[in-house]
């Protein structure tokens, strides 16, 4: 399924967003966070995490650097927990 979805989102970058204006707030582009997204984190928190940003782009969002979260950026800190 994860090669599935990387085809589509390779279809969908190369034959279709080419058609369109590039209107893109963010870089990397959605189409570029979505398959590193699905590449770092698989499937399924990919997807979830291009839906969250997909979310995130409308006119009132002002855009800029956006890059993909880490797994460390994902785990709680050490930190933060008290024995």
């Amino acid at each position: 399924m994860r090669n599935v979805a990387l085809g589509l989102i390779k279809v969908y970058r190369y034959a279709i967003s080419p058609l369109m204006a590039s209107h893109c707030r963010f870089y990397p582009s959605c189409s570029c966070y979505a398959q590193e997204a699905i590449e770092q984190h698989g499937l399924l928190k990919g997807v979830a995490l291009s839906a969250r940003r997909l979310g995130r782009c409308h006119p009132w969002n002002p855009g800029g650097y956006d890059p993909v979260p880490t797994h460390s950026d994902n785990r709680p800190s050490q930190m933060a927990k008290k024995p």
